[in-house]
């Protein structure tokens, strides 16, 4: 879910020097205006996940709260999962602020990963069925229906099992039919075998190799014929709403 430092620190380059990444000499161009103002109307879109549950049948994509950062910040403790993500360790505070930043965020659609199997039995709390995370990005200025999609499946225990797959289609198919996404972008680590094996399965095209950042770049366009294969890939996820689903956990539990 953290996303990379560099990510973050070219991201607020964008915003400090617009699309083409050239400081602007006086005043704004009235193109470069009428872009910025298109993609910040389209980023406030992406928080319209806060309330939203996307059920599956091995995976239950919820929105990320305070209850979820003490167990992904005992998943960041992970050497392996640091190097996999290229992330840094952060103290928990430092993991609350990140939550509260992106819980405002107009540019990420953040959701936590449940086992749908331990959630739907209420096998526990919220907190203990978690195994993971994803990310939706939306960092083209010039281009609001491109989105870079990140995974996480932290749960040994998970993984190897399909539960990456059935998120990742879960969130295509929420960016797809929600935020009008229709050209996808993952940046996986060379190391990371498995999951550029997964995209590749879901039609993604591997497009560049950078060796600096020792990463990969895939690609996914959604045309037509992918997109119905898309909806038919998730047809069976229920949409619900988590205030409503929370409320009637309490009420159980009284």
């Amino acid at each position: 879910m953290r996303p990379l430092l560099r990510r973050l620190d070219a991201l607020d380059h964008v915003r400090e020097r617009g699309p083409s990444g050239r400081t602007r000499p006086g005043g704004t161009h009235r193109l470069e205006a009428e872009s910025f103002l298109r993609m910040r109307s389209r980023l406030k879109t992406m928080k319209i996940n806060q309330n939203t549950v996307l059920q599956g049948k091995k995976v239950t994509l919820v929105p990320y709260t305070s209850a979820h950062v003490s167990r992904y910040h005992e998943w960041m403790k992970s050497e392996e999962l640091q190097r996999l993500t290229a992330s840094e360790p952060l103290s928990l505070e430092q993991e609350y602020e990140m939550q509260c930043s992106w819980q405002e965020d107009a540019d990420k659609c953040t959701f936590i990963v449940l086992d749908t199997e331990r959630w739907s039995g209420q096998a526990g709390t919220e907190e203990d069925c978690m195994v993971g995370d994803v990310n939706l990005f939306l960092t083209d200025m010039e281009d609001p229906t491109v989105g870079e999609i990140e995974v996480m499946i932290a749960e040994p225990r998970c993984r190897g099992r399909g539960f990456g797959k059935e998120t990742t289609l879960i969130m295509m198919f929420y960016g797809v039919t929600k935020l009008g996404i229709t050209k996808f972008e993952a940046k996986v680590g060379q190391e990371n075998e498995a999951s550029i094996c997964m995209f590749k399965k879901l039609h993604f095209k591997e497009v560049a190799v950078n060796r600096v950042f020792q990463e990969v770049t895939l690609k996914l366009d959604v045309n037509e014929q992918q997109r119905q294969w898309l909806l038919e890939q998730t047809n069976h996820v229920e949409e619900k709403n988590y205030s409503v689903l929370n409320l009637q956990t309490r009420a159980s539990e009284t």
